[in-house]
């Protein structure tokens, strides 16, 4: 089967393949909750490949005054045999926080060939997040590490929503999160408390149209739009419903989870329909037998286009752990299954 052109291979000529990323972005900050988080990420595995990320949180997880030794313990985890996967990022302070260089250096400087993305919080516009990427960069080259680290955005300000494509398009950019509870707060009480918590955060006009503008614009630039939390963590019907709604009404690919309990009912309700799953699989291993040129299936006529929509659905499929059929899984993931993370 390897002798066969993949599809990452020939669909994607003149641009950048889309992201391939879990659906679920699970937040600890303690050096206990990670290690919980990452014996979870293995546990739920499915064929050696993690269903969720882990971000380790510098900022609302540091004890006060004690930020650097906080962002030396997430560069050991980061390190340490227990990160099989190889799928743990960090959230560092804003750039108006005195220690965000050093919490990033450390991290970089110790950790950088195995962490796997950087997360800025709270950027006021495009050039606010510009300043740390440029500090990663500086930091990557002292530090001689020739990967690139990629950076997820949080757009939880007026201004950096108003800047949001323009932050879309910036170096390294693979995600553009949404931070509900600090965008509501900073509207000085004209959003109503509601609006952070269901059914209010899906109905309220400032919040929707919010969410609109991240999505658009991640998708727009090729990047993942990632949804906000969800506060409930004892009912995961409540949980499920907010990710089903945004990924079905406002087409977020992504979610975070702050609760072991939440991260299942995220990955299923983010996970594609199961038919399609099966027509995909179908179509790419005749399209592939046909070396991607345009072929008829069932009446209707397929050409790339159409081979770049199911082959990024089956990659959706494959990172949230559902079942791809044989001939498919043989085909298109054998690179999954030997790479080296």
């Amino acid at each position: 089967m390897n002798s066969l052109l993949h599809p990452s291979d020939v669909l994607y000529a003149g641009s950048r393949p889309f992201p391939r990323l879990a659906a679920c972005e699970h937040f600890a900050g303690s050096e206990k909750m990670l290690k919980k988080a990452l014996q979870i990420q293995a546990e739920l595995a499915v064929n050696e490949q993690p269903i969720f990320d882990i971000t380790a949180d510098c900022e609302d997880g540091a004890p006060a005054g004690k930020e650097r030794e906080h962002a030396a313990m997430i560069a050991e985890l980061i390190l340490s045999g227990d990160n099989r996967f190889g799928r743990i990022g960090a959230r560092i302070h804003d750039v108006s926080h005195p220690l965000w260089r050093d919490e990033l250096e450390i991290i970089i400087s110790r950790a950088g060939q195995r962490v796997a993305y950087i997360v800025l919080p709270k950027p006021e516009s495009a050039d606010d997040a510009l300043t740390q990427i440029t500090a990663l960069d500086e930091l990557r080259n002292r530090c001689g590490i020739a990967r690139e680290i990629p950076v997820h955005v949080l757009i939880e300000t007026p201004g950096a929503l108003h800047e949001v494509w323009e932050i879309a398009r910036l170096p390294h950019v693979e995600v553009l999160d949404f931070g509900l509870m600090d965008f509501v707060s900073a509207h000085h009480g004209a959003i109503p408390a509601a609006a952070m918590r269901s059914p209010g955060q899906f109905s309220h006009a400032l919040v929707v149209r919010a969410k609109c503008a991240i999505a658009a614009a991640a998708l727009g630039n090729g990047i993942v739009p990632s949804h906000n939390v969800t506060t409930e963590i004892r009912d995961a019907s409540v949980v499920r419903e907010d990710a089903r709604r945004a990924r079905q009404e406002l087409g977020f690919l992504r979610m975070w989870s702050i609760h072991p309990n939440q991260i299942l009912p995220i990955v299923e309700a983010m996970r594609p329909d199961f038919t399609e799953v099966n027509e995909a699989a179908s179509l790419l291993v005749a399209a592939q037998d046909a070396a991607w040129g345009p072929i008829q299936q069932e009446g209707k006529l397929h050409d790339r286009a159409s081979y770049r929509y199911y082959w990024e659905l089956l990659q959706r499929a494959q990172s949230t752990g559902m079942d791809i059929p044989a001939d498919a899984r043989q085909r298109f993931f054998w690179r999954v299954v030997n790479s080296v993370r």
